[in-house]
């Protein structure tokens, strides 16, 4: 079985770039252990030639009083409670596992909601290629992570 994984990287090297940062997206597609370049999105470029605004507001329950959020501006305004995630983020809905530099709690939220794993890392896109791919075959194939074979 193949998967998909999303590496935010400008270089194509390095994993350099906050899910923040990125515009595009290096997504590889793996099949145990291996792994090969599928394709490149330029999500910024996709959410704005089908007029997505660049954020979408997350609807939390939370109120503008004190009480909700515990923030009298009422949530959406960084404060922890709701807030906004980028719209790239529906772009990245087909993949299995996000890598990048750094992943907001917001987005984190909306990866676990969907079951797509995340990767905050600072290294090489082919070092954690290598140590995710490791991991799943590992999982889908019910091997011990503590088997050293």
């Amino acid at each position: 079985m193949s998967y998909k994984i999303a590496v935010a990287s400008s270089d194509e090297i390095n994993i350099d770039e906050t899910f923040g940062q990125a515009n595009r997206f290096i997504i590889y597609e793996a099949k145990g252990k291996n792994y090969n370049k599928l394709e490149i999105r330029d999500v910024v470029d996709k959410a704005s030639q089908e007029g997505d605004s660049f954020e979408v507001e997350i609807k939390t329950g939370c109120e503008k009083k004190e009480s909700g959020c515990g923030i009298k501006e009422g949530c959406g305004s960084g404060g922890g409670c709701g807030g906004a995630v980028p719209a790239k983020l529906k772009y990245l809905y087909d993949c299995r596992a996000v890598v990048c530099k750094k992943i907001g709690t917001q987005v984190q939220k909306q990866l676990e909601k969907k079951a797509i794993s995340y990767f905050d890392v600072t290294c090489t896109v082919k070092e954690a290629l290598d140590k995710i791919t490791f991991y799943y075959n590992r999982i889908d194939n019910h091997i011990s992570l503590r088997d050293k074979s």
